[in-house]
């Protein structure tokens, strides 16, 4: 028989990695695989129900980390910390690039596939995801309207909290007067339950900054970040808008929305939008 030993027998070993695990912590047991893994419930017999399943958990997890890193950056931006919020803000816009491409597989479920499962899912819908909800209020699109979906759940005081609590572009705006910038009164003691309304003296400080990036660098750094990450959620709103109505069509949606009619009036929704206007002053 040869040395070469069959590497599914004799020894113990291989490559001197550890094979016992009975008494230390595991790579399972460290990302909790056995509750993540037996998550997957599908309510169907057909097949694709576990594609729509994971695709949407394994959205939800990402969600988890993006509002991670945004709730640091506004603590960050409250300290004058730039540099961890700018690596924390380009982390969120690579986060988003990764849930453009996740549409990609959801994108190869066909419309009679998706009809095969629809009658399973209630009136559950992404609509009512409410670490979605969070980060449109984290990053300026507040409206309280949207809490009813969430009163009678466990995370309704927190969405409560992140209505009332300053988005990151309030957090950058007064960031902006800190740093000697003409801000109007009216926008520093703006409501910040209410949603980013378009504010002039905002614009001419931003131009100001984009007039003279060297003067103010880290300022400029931080407009572009925000750019970055605002474009990168528009790809992902985009995204999500083609693959439902390649999927669906116009049909109106489980949770009771117009659908793709819905979600198209969602791609007009301008989170910074000082930032693209000064495009044009410039």
């Amino acid at each position: 028989m040869s040395e070469n030993k069959c590497p599914m027998h004799g020894s113990a070993e291989w490559h001197d990695a550890k094979m016992d695990f009975s008494n230390d912590m595991s790579y399972g047991d460290y990302l909790g695989l056995n509750q993540i893994l037996h998550a997957q419930h599908p309510l169907s017999p057909n097949h694709n129900e576990m594609l729509f399943i994971v695709q949407h958990q394994t959205s939800e997890l990402w969600m988890k980390l993006m509002l991670h890193e945004m709730r640091a950056v506004r603590t960050h931006l409250q300290a004058d910390d730039l540099p961890p919020a700018f690596k924390m803000l380009a982390r969120v816009a690579r986060i988003m690039d990764q849930l453009v491409h996740a549409w990609d597989v959801l994108a190869t479920m066909t419309p009679p596939e998706y009809t095969a499962i629809r009658p399973y899912l209630g009136a559950s819908s992404g609509f009512q995801s409410y670490q979605y909800r969070e980060i449109e209020f984290i990053l300026g699109n507040k409206n309280a309207a949207l809490l009813n979906v969430h009163a009678t759940t466990p995370e309704f005081p927190l969405l409560q909290e992140a209505l009332v609590t300053p988005s990151i572009y309030d957090e950058a705006i007064k960031l902006l007067a800190r740093n000697g910038l003409p801000i109007s009164a009216e926008r520093l003691n703006a409501d910040p339950s209410l949603p980013t309304v378009a504010d002039d003296s905002v614009q001419n400080a931003w131009l100001e900054v984009y007039r003279d990036p060297t003067r103010y660098w880290a300022l400029y750094e931080l407009a572009e970040k925000l750019v970055d990450m605002e474009t990168a959620f528009r790809f992902w709103r985009f995204r999500h808008v083609t693959t439902v109505e390649r999927i669906i069509g116009f049909k109106t949606g489980t949770g009771g929305t117009a659908g793709v009619s819905y979600l198209r009036k969602m791609l007009d929704v301008v989170l910074f939008p000082e930032l693209f206007a000064l495009r044009t002053a410039l």
